[in-house]
């Protein structure tokens, strides 16, 4: 989910290997190859059936995660295109973007920050999707969230604020069908909040935010492994992660009901207070020209930076209590020893070396079409065609860094304004 740059080369590589289970799956049960015209059902059924999330958010990966690899104008064309794609071939399962929050979040971005940019990157997209002479009821259904819960109280509210909002301007300034009213959305539980002192204190911090995420109606939900503050989670620590989930749903009774805080002062009291904070945020963005153009000038970016110094600064000041971290510390705690007895995950030399080797296979094995479908590929981008209906027949015979080397040549390298 959380790739950007690449995530139009992998979701065609998806999507092939989707459309291509479904004709091993003809060809065993008819003991044949299929025709031209039942080759393009099993095509379509498979299109239209696969389900699943590419995040693909181009525009919170340059305010808060530092990793975009294309120009913003060519990878806002590359979603452009993907979406474009999913709506020929009615793709109605897939999400073509997951609009995040998380990333902003765990950059250093606080509750009103992170949902106020997020739901405003949501509308950038659904403008530039418009603009393109898409209908709003074509696409707005194929449009995810992802956001952060942590430990301030704003989170209680995250989700109910950012479904009111999407919703009256779908429905009024939009004219959208109630459908494409409902904003869904994924929790993970905060990784910022993890910490590597008193370690197995981090379930707790996680169960409070999966509870939280769970009575706001969230539509899924991730909750951290404790052991993510040092390492990739072990296998135990998953299933520990994993049961924070199962005992709120199976063994907590007030999560049987839906709604269990409604009509609750606090929460209907912060609701408000955090949609309004959002939608003060909207006009700072909008006096800086919108969100592209507050991204020309660092906006964004600054903005997360010095909320995630305030954050800093409360940690290690005490100012912010954190227990085991900053306040009630341990004073028998010996936590490198603590570190020590965790399992380390690490890529074996045999593992790397066996990817090389089957890289190395593929490309000898299409190095006769590799350069045609490179070729085509860049003029498709020059010409203004739809890029990744090409990418379906190009990553079948090239490499991802093939494909991204060839995409820099057309559409550019990312560079970030100073």
């Amino acid at each position: 989910m959380t790739i950007n740059g690449p995530a139009p080369m992998m979701l065609a590589m998806f999507m092939n290997t989707a459309i291509a289970q479904q004709l091993d799956k003809f060809k065993a049960e008819k003991g044949r190859e299929p025709s031209e015209e039942e080759a393009a059902a099993v095509r379509q059924f498979a299109l239209s059936n696969v389900r699943g999330t590419v995040q693909a958010d181009i525009l919170k990966e340059d305010q808060g995660q530092n990793t975009c690899i294309f120009s913003i104008e060519f990878a806002l064309k590359m979603m452009g295109d993907i979406q474009q794609y999913f709506i020929d071939h009615k793709v109605m399962n897939f999400y073509s973007v997951s609009i995040s929050g998380y990333h902003i979040a765990e950059a250093g971005a606080n509750p009103i920050t992170q949902l106020a940019l997020t739901l405003a990157n949501g509308f950038t997209y659904v403008e530039y999707y418009l603009s393109r002479g898409m209908d709003i009821n074509s696409f707005a259904p194929s449009l995810s969230f992802f956001f952060s819960n942590g430990m301030d109280p704003e989170y209680t509210v995250i989700g109910r604020v950012a479904r009111r909002i999407w919703a009256v301007a779908m429905k009024y300034k939009y004219k959208a069908d109630e459908k494409s009213q409902k904003l869904k959305y994924h929790i993970q539980t905060s990784g910022r909040s993890l910490h590597s002192q008193d370690i197995q204190f981090n379930d707790i911090r996680t169960t409070l935010q999966g509870l939280c995420a769970i009575y706001d109606n969230c539509n899924s939900l991730h909750t951290n492994a404790f052991d993510e503050a040092i390492t990739t989670p072990s296998a135990e620590s998953v299933r520990r992660a994993l049961a924070i989930q199962l005992i709120v749903n199976r063994e907590w009774g007030l999560a049987k009901n839906e709604n269990p805080l409604q009509g609750s002062f606090i929460v209907d009291e912060l609701t408000d207070l955090v949609e309004e904070a959002v939608l003060m945020e909207f006009e700072r963005i909008t006096e800086r020209g919108g969100v592209l153009g507050a991204m020309e000038t660092g906006y964004q970016r600054g903005k997360i930076q010095e909320e995630s110094m305030h954050y800093e600064h409360l940690k290690h000041s005490g100012g912010h209590p954190i227990v085991g971290v900053n306040t009630f510390q341990d004073p028998d705690a010996d936590y490198a020893e603590m570190a020590n007895h965790l399992e380390l995950s690490r890529s074996t030399d045999e593992q790397k070396n066996a990817q090389l080797a089957r890289l190395k296979a593929f490309k000898e094995r299409h190095g006769d079409k590799a350069g045609k479908a490179v070729e085509e590929l860049k003029q498709t981008a020059l010409s203004n065609g739809n890029m990744f209906e090409r990418l379906m027949e190009t990553v079948q015979v090239c490499s991802l860094g093939t494909i991204t080397r060839a995409l820099y040549q057309v559409g550019g390298k990312y560079r970030r304004n100073m």
